[in-house]
């Protein structure tokens, strides 16, 4: 018999680990096919001869929280957004934890400034694993804060 599946808000609190992300506020969207990040900024760069992408994203209270991170480039290819407009977009594949669950996702970058929440989570990540309660917001709590060393920033 298979797992059951673990029942979803209409927004969650995700985790990125390989990224560097520890928490991060993303709107749960079965209308998306892929999942989408916030970057302020990104650049293109070559490491070990393969297709690299370096980003910077801001979120939190006021946007005042930065990260910055690289991963390989996994694909390029053009996402119509819910208003038909088509843009291109660098797609990475990285680690979502979500519920005590991690899997392997796929995830493009893009501007999402103006979006309430800097992820979206689209079906293709959430396929055989969540169902959704629309009614329902952060069921699985805030992962805690992340603490550095002391004198780190």
């Amino acid at each position: 018999m298979p797992d059951p599946l673990v029942t979803l808000g209409w927004r969650e609190w995700v985790v990125l680990p390989a990224l560097g992300i520890p928490r991060l506020r993303a709107k749960i969207d079965t209308g998306a096919r892929s999942s989408a990040l916030h970057v302020d900024e990104q650049w293109r760069f070559s490491q070990g001869g393969a297709p690299w992408v370096g980003f910077r994203l801001s979120h939190g209270k006021a946007r005042g929280l930065s990260i910055q991170a690289q991963a390989p480039i996994h694909d390029e290819r053009e996402v119509v957004d819910s208003g038909g407009r088509g843009e291109r977009r660098i797609f990475l594949r990285t680690t979502l934890r979500l519920a005590g669950l991690e899997r392997e996702i796929e995830i493009n970058l893009t501007n999402r400034g103006a979006m309430l929440f800097p992820m979206l989570l689209g079906r293709t990540a959430m396929t055989g694993l969540f169902t959704i309660d629309p009614a329902s917001s952060f069921l699985h709590g805030r992962p805690p804060r992340p603490t550095f060393p002391t004198g780190a920033a």
